[in-house]
């Protein structure tokens, strides 16, 4: 591993650290300490016991209402490191999770790991292929079985086809249109603090154009994650 790609993830575990301090701020430390505390009463090998095995490892606890970020890590074997942070955003992005933090923490980490695209592909596509749980709670699977849970989630057949819907068809316009937002952005990005005002207004136009598609995929995904029902 080069010295980029140290720097890259020691960034990633700093915003993710910075990130999980400022939520805590606003939140009861105690209240979310307490639920660990029940979590450790659960058997051995339940989803609850080994939630608070892998935060007690990592010397972490419960982010304030992202609960069910701890679970999906426990859940799908992800370990607590900057790039299965990341890794398990693209899981869950081919998973139906189409929600805005999925989007910005997996576009924030692709940015800065480019070595690991190949992986976070491969991370999508097992999502694709698995059950979807982006509406599982802790409260709900804590008592069962954590490798049970796990044979539940991911599809062992191989022959599965996919068939051309019209959902389908959106949700990849709505995947084009944020990948292309996207890079619109950051290609103007650099002509918006010139001085010449031919520059400005060039790369205005296009940035805003590109933000108009940003937001519009995203708002898109978002009403297509709410139609995916829940899982027992």
């Amino acid at each position: 591993m080069n010295i980029l790609q140290k720097l890259a993830r020691q960034i990633i575990k700093k915003s993710f650290n910075f990130s999980v301090w400022t939520i805590e701020q606003f939140h009861d430390k105690n209240y979310y300490a307490d639920k660990v505390e029940n979590l450790r009463k659960y058997p051995i090998e339940t989803l609850g016991n080994d939630i608070a095995k892998c935060l007690d490892d990592n010397n972490l606890g419960l982010v304030p209402k992202y609960e069910s970020h701890d679970l999906k890590h426990v859940l799908l074997n992800f370990k607590m490191t900057p790039v299965d942070e990341i890794r398990m955003q693209a899981f869950m992005l081919g998973n139906g999770n189409y929600t805005i933090p999925c989007f910005a923490i997996l576009t924030f980490g692709a940015i800065l790991l480019p070595d690991e695209w190949s992986t976070l592909y491969k991370d999508f596509k097992s999502g694709q292929k698995s059950k979807p749980i982006s509406n599982w709670r802790i409260e709900e699977y804590a008592d069962l079985k954590t490798e049970t849970l796990r044979k539940q989630i991911i599809e062992i057949s191989t022959d599965k086809q996919t068939i051309l819907t019209m959902k389908t068809i959106t949700k990849y316009g709505a995947l084009t249109s944020i990948i292309a937002g996207i890079f619109g952005m950051l290609f103007c990005l650099p002509f918006l603090f010139s001085s010449n005002i031919a520059d400005l207004v060039g790369a205005g136009f296009p940035f805003i154009g590109g933000a108009i598609l940003t937001v519009g995929g995203l708002f898109t995904l978002s009403n297509l994650s709410r139609q995916i029902p829940k899982y027992a």
